[in-house]
Order: structure tokens, then sequence, then C-alpha cells
């Protein structure tokens, strides 16, 4: 039986499901039952198809082209006497029926069944059909090895020549009676070819395999179980939650970095070596690990190549530089940043791991830039954390056994989940916070079930540790933290201390520019006295209490306010040392009284000034209080989404409903060679659209194809149809002229 007639006799929900399972099939709606059929038997689509099944099914599939499928009808019982005890009966015939709904395989299913498998699948297996059936699995990687160790050179050459092409070679030494010392006698008997006929020889699978430097397999039928450790559930949620805060961490040192010193992009796109190297000196962040924050970050939409406001570096060249959206999410809740930033990694359009390496081209991948663009890298990334969903919570994978079990569940795509690759996506996952231990976490379960961004938030939430309200001073003037402090405590502290060490437990340490930095932006000292007294768990040494009173004793005796500047101090000895100072005169004090000079620069640059000349400088509104004139940094817009994965976007069930419809008014439409007169056309149509009824009409678009399809009209004017069109769901124009038949939906 033809595909287009099994189909034909499938029921509403079978194509429905179809039609779910290979939405490439309804772009553009198939306007017949036969031409569904010819898409779905298409090379493309098959190969699309293909690309979502396990080793199992492509191993049915296999056995059924060795069977000869393709040209004839199978049997259910000698395909699972091909497969053997390899596989249970019961999950080839599920399998089997699996195929049957996506219509890689369609005929009889009941009883012994007669199966017929589409022609193009040989081409969409990722390996010569039959190499799965046939082929021995019992040499093993090493002994494949062994074997190879033991070749003279004609010998490999011949095997390099199968694995450069195809892995089928046509030979008169593969006849019985060849001399034994050939090549490919040889070779046949150490078991690296096998014999196809007198004539021909094949690479076996597994060779090849372990030529590339491939994992070899898969080989059983049966999925594999990846998981090599066993954590609590709690412990796992901990360790990502660690990790999140850290990832959030080291990404906001990155935000304020770009925020004071914008990094030029290049011409190319990205940045430059010397620019990440420098970032990682500043940052004090692993390069390895500044690349994959960095394009996160860009990935949420915090940062973007642009004009920067202000351009610190008055250049008016394109930089990367925080953008305005950086500012909502230093805002936000821990959670909710985490949320954020996991969802920006998943769907990140590239491979932040080949960042520093160097391309076939031999020049080196630079972060931010297009040469890491990765259509694969968020199918890869999500089917890691969907092969780790289905294990128990708290089992962990290392980078072998996840390999494994990807290549499983994803054969066509095993090139790019070796374990090297994959390697770098556990680095990944572990880095954002989303596997711990190398377990899922319970808030990245609830995300990949697709469940609501606060219920996601929430879940991290209650797994991230409760912001804590005290520190503890140390006799050196360091401040450890042992946990993550209450925001606006955190606040305050980054306001006087400066990040030593980060990691769970965060050290601080204050110095004079520290302190002085606190006075800047309003601060007392008596205000940091209390900060001190109220949140330090151990006594505040007496060396902090002097250091904050003698800075703050020297601070703010020069104030500064506007003339476009003044400078006002008590002591008119100090303020006549400030005038005279070499580093103040760019900006050209000027003595109006002993106590006050007055400049024409701004009162930034004035501030500027006196510090570079080693005052203690602080900045006064009209009414005398100490005001903090610090930017908030550089920003550039928000850019629009970066170049991402798009998703094949699945039809609603009401679109696949009605594109079934479809189907069915059009194959029981009567059948007319006629083309229709316009005006005859135009005329039914008006009254459908008046009686506000739908037709199925016969198109012939502008490339020639034919088409019946049902619609709504509308309306008729100017030689055009407006109608609704259900399968697609929306309103198109048609050429009245290109109308060649009218037939009522309800008609038959």
């Amino acid at each position: 039986m033809p595909l287009a007639a099994w189909l034909a006799e499938s029921d509403d929900e079978q194509l429905i499901a179809l039609l779910r399972l290979r939405p490439d099939l309804t772009q553009p709606p198939p306007g017949s039952i036969a031409a569904l059929a010819a898409r779905a038997a298409a090379r493309q689509s098959v190969k699309a198809a293909t690309d979502d099944l396990d080793f199992l099914h492509l191993a049915v599939l296999d056995a059924l082209l060795t069977l000869h499928a393709d040209t004839g009808t199978v049997t259910f019982t000698d395909l699972t006497a091909l497969l053997g005890e390899r596989a249970d009966g019961a999950d080839v015939r599920a399998a089997v029926e699996d195929l049957c709904t996506r219509a890689l395989v369609w005929g009889d299913l009941t009883g012994g069944g007669a199966l017929r498998v589409a022609a193009e699948v040989a081409s969409s297996l990722p390996w010569y059909p039959g190499q799965v059936t046939v082929e021995s699995t019992s040499p093993s990687a090493a002994e494949i090895a062994e074997a190879l160790e033991a070749l003279d050179a004609p010998a490999r050459d011949l095997l390099d020549k199968l694995l450069d092409g195809s892995p089928v070679g046509r030979t008169r030494d593969a006849m019985p009676g060849t001399p034994p010392d050939r090549p490919v006698p040889r070779l046949l008997a150490a078991g690296l070819l096998r014999r196809l006929d007198d004539d021909t020889v094949i690479l076996p699978r597994v060779v090849g395999q372990v030529l590339r430097g491939e994992t070899p397999g898969p080989v059983s039928l049966s999925r594999p179980d990846p998981t090599v450790t066993t954590t609590k559930a709690a412990d796992v949620d901990a360790v990502a939650a660690g990790a999140a805060l850290d990832f959030l961490r080291e990404t906001e040192v990155i935000l304020e970095t770009l925020s004071e010193a914008p990094v030029p992009e290049l011409r190319s796109g990205g940045l430059g070596i010397r620019e990440v190297k420098r970032l990682t000196k500043v940052t004090g962040i692993d390069e390895r690990r500044l690349g994959l924050i960095l394009e996160v970050a860009a990935g949420a939409g915090l940062i973007a190549p642009g004009i920067p406001e202000p351009d610190p570096n008055d250049t008016a060249a394109s930089a990367w530089a925080p953008t305005v959206a950086a500012d909502r999410f230093i805002e936000s809740t821990p959670a909710a940043k985490w949320h954020l930033m996991v969802t920006a990694w998943l769907e990140l359009p590239g491979r932040p791991s080949l960042i520093g390496s160097r391309g076939a081209d031999g020049k080196p991948f630079a972060a931010l830039s297009d040469s890491l663009f990765s259509t694969a890298a968020p199918l890869d990334r999500r089917l890691l954390l969907e092969t780790l969903a289905e294990l128990a919570s708290g089992a962990g994978v290392d980078a072998d056994s996840a390999s494994r079990a990807m290549i499983w569940k994803r054969p066509r795509w095993a090139a790019r989940l070796q374990r090297e690759p994959v390697a770098d996506l556990l680095t990944e996952a572990h880095a954002v916070g989303a596997v711990g231990r190398g377990a899922l976490c319970t808030p990245l379960r609830r995300l990949l079930t697709g469940g609501d961004d606060d219920v996601v938030i929430a879940a991290m939430d209650k797994v991230l540790p409760a912001p804590i309200d005290h520190f503890l001073l140390q006799a050196d003037l360091t401040v450890i933290v042992p946990g993550p402090l209450q925001r606006d405590l955190a606040e305050q502290l980054a306001a006087v201390a400066t990040v030593e060490s980060a990691g769970a437990a965060m050290v601080y340490r204050i110095d004079e520019s520290s302190v002085r930095r606190a006075l800047d932006t309003g601060k007392t000292a008596g205000g940091l006295h209390a900060l001190f007294e109220r949140h330090s768990k151990t006594p505040v040494p007496q060396a902090l209490t002097y250091l904050i009173d003698d800075v703050a004793r020297r601070h703010g005796q020069l104030r500064v306010g506007m003339a476009s500047s003044f400078v006002r101090c008590e002591d008119a000895a100090l303020l006549a040392q400030a005038v005279a100072a070499p580093a103040t005169e760019q900006v050209e004090l000027r003595l109006l009284a002993p106590t006050v000079a007055v400049s024409q620069a701004p009162i930034s640059e004035v501030l500027n000034a006196l510090r570079d000349a080693g005052f203690a400088p602080a900045a006064e509104d009209t009414t005398g209080a100490i005001v903090d004139l610090r930017s908030r940094g550089a920003r550039v817009p928000a850019p629009g989404r970066r170049r991402g994965y798009r998703h094949t976007t699945a039809p609603t069930d009401q679109t696949l409903a009605a594109i079934v419809a479809v189907l069915r008014k059009v194959a029981s439409a009567p059948p007319t060679g006629l083309r229709l007169d316009p005006a005859v056309a135009i005329s039914e149509l008006q009254q459908a659209a008046h009686l506000q009824e739908s037709v199925v009409i016969g198109y012939v678009d502008p490339a020639g194809v034919a088409t019946q399809r049902v619609v709504s009209p509308i309306n008729v004017r100017g030689g055009q149809l407006t109608a609704y069109d259900p399968a697609s769901g929306r309103v198109r124009e048609f050429a009245i002229h290109r109308v060649t038949s009218v037939v009522s939906a309800n008609a038959g």
C-alpha cells in the first residue's frame, strides 16, 4: 500500500499526531493527502524526522532496510527474527508503532504485520544501511585499536580512503582465494573490513569510529544508565545554589568593570584577545569562565556593543558596555537574576568553550563574536539537561557516561556529542548553577517541565542560602562574610570595603582609600562606626576606629561647589596649597578670598584634579551637604535579541485540526478539469462571503503549483479575494484569475 493511501485511511487523530511530531510538514499547509505523503517521504523532511530518534528506533529502521522494506513489505516476525535477542519484542513493536505515527514506517500493525519504510530513510541514517543490524558487536574499542596498531602502511592507507569517503569499496581482492598476504584479505581476517559480496567490502561502523577518535557505539539496543554517583537532592541543590551565587557575583563584577571602562569592539565583532586578558587581570576571573559569563550576559541583554553614554574614552567608537537592562538586573533578587541568566545560557546560540582556541583557518575564536555561533548548541544543552532529568533526583553523571547516553538518545548528533564537547557543556551547567555534582538541581527540573517563571524562581529561592545580617571583623582590617549578605547590608559594606577574595566566604579589606570612598558618597564617621558595631560578630578593632576618625578628620576640609565650580576651605593655608599644586593647573583655580577659590572647569574635573594632587575634597550641594557625584558608569541602549536559535514552532492543536479538516474537505470535493470563468468565480465567492460560508477553492500560485484549500471569503474587490485561511490561521488575499474552481465546503 502506498504511503498516500495509508494516510488517507488514517483517522483525524493520527494525522494530527503526525503533524505535531513533524511540524515541518505544516509549513506551508499541504493542499492534499497526496501532497502530504510526498512531503513526508522527501529526503529533507525524513532527515528532520530522524533527528529526534534514539538508537533503538534507528536500529529498527536499519533492520527494515536490511529486509528491503523500502521496496516491498516485511512482516513483524521477520523484523524481530533479524534483531534476535538484542531487543525485546515489546520494545520493538512500540518503536514500530512510534515510527508509524511519524509516517517513516507504515502498513498493517496488527498480528504479523506488513510493514514498509520510506526509501529516503537510507540516506538519513548516520551509518551505511545494515551496519547496525548485520555487523558483529563483540570487538571492543581496545581490541580494534590493537588491531589497527599492527597494520602496515598499505593496509592503513586503504582504511583511511574508506574513512574519508564512502565506507563501501569495490575490489577484486574481496573474492575468496585471493592471496592472504594482500591488504584486503588481511583486513577481512582481522575484522577491520567486512565482505558484502565478491567485489565489495565495507568499513565496519565501530572501526570507523575508532579511526576518527570517537567513542565507539552505541551497540546495545537498551537505553544506557549514565549514573556514576548518587547524592542527596538537598546536597545537589546546595552545591548548585553556591555556584549560582558565584556566577551572579562575577557577572556583577564584569558589569561594573565594563561600566567604568567599556571595551572596544573589534571591526569583525567581539573582543580582542588583549582586551579579554586585560579583563581577566582586572576582574580576577579565569579567562575560560570570563568568556562564558560575557556570552551569557550578552545573551541576557545585559551587555551589548554601541556608543557608550557617557563615553569615558570620548572616542565615539563602538564598545561593549552594560545596557540599561543591567540596572534592573542589579536591583533584582538573586533567584530572579539566576532565572534570567540560566534561561539565557540554555538558549545561547554559541559555544563559549571555544573562546581562545583556534578554528580550522588557524584564527582564534574571539569572545562575543559570530565565530562562536552554533544553532546546535542550545539543542545539545537541552539534550544534556533532559538526559539528567530522566534520572532520579541526586543521580550524577560524568562526561563519559553523559556522552554515551546522549549519543544513544540522538545518534545523528554523535559527532558533536563526543566526550570533550559534552564535558564543556557539563562545565557550563555547573558554572551557571543548573547542575551540582553531576546531577540536575530542583529549580532546573521545574524549568524543563515548563513551569511558569514565578514557579522556577520560587524553587530557586528555596535552595539559595538565606541572607545573613552579620560579618566578622578581623584585626588586620579584613572583613569575613560567611554567606550571602542582606542586600542593603552588602551595599553598605561594599561602599566602605573592597573585595579581596571571593567564594563561599568572601573577604573584604578596609583601608584609607575605601573609607574615603565611603565618605565621598555622603556617609559619616558616626554612621560607619555604627555599621561595624551593629553588624560585626567580632569586636571592632581599635585600628579601624582610629582609621575612620583620621580619614574623616581630613576629609571634606576642601569643599567644591558650582561657579562653574568653587572650592572653599576653613584652612586658608591648605586652600592656598591646593591652588598652587601643579596637578590643579589644568582646572585654573583662582582665589576669591583666603578661604574660597573658583574654577571654570566642571565640578567633577575639579574633584579629580584635587584628588590627583593628594587632597581629599568632598562635593557639596547648595545647602552645604556632602553629595555623591560618581557616575553610574557607561551604558548602551538595550539591543534587540542577539541572533539566536530559531525553534520550529509547533502549531497549536487548533491549527493542526484546521489543516486536517482542509485535507478532508479537499479529498471529498468533486474533481473537475474545467477552469472556472472569473465572472462565475466572483459571483460564487461574493455569495459565499454574503452567506459567511466556507468554500474549497482550486488555486494556482505564481510558481504554477496547483493546490486546493478551504477558505472563508470576506470580500471580493479589485480582482482580489480576501479570505480567512484556517490552515495558516490568518487572512490572505488570492488573485481571482488564479482561482480554478469554487465548491462549497459543505458539498458531499
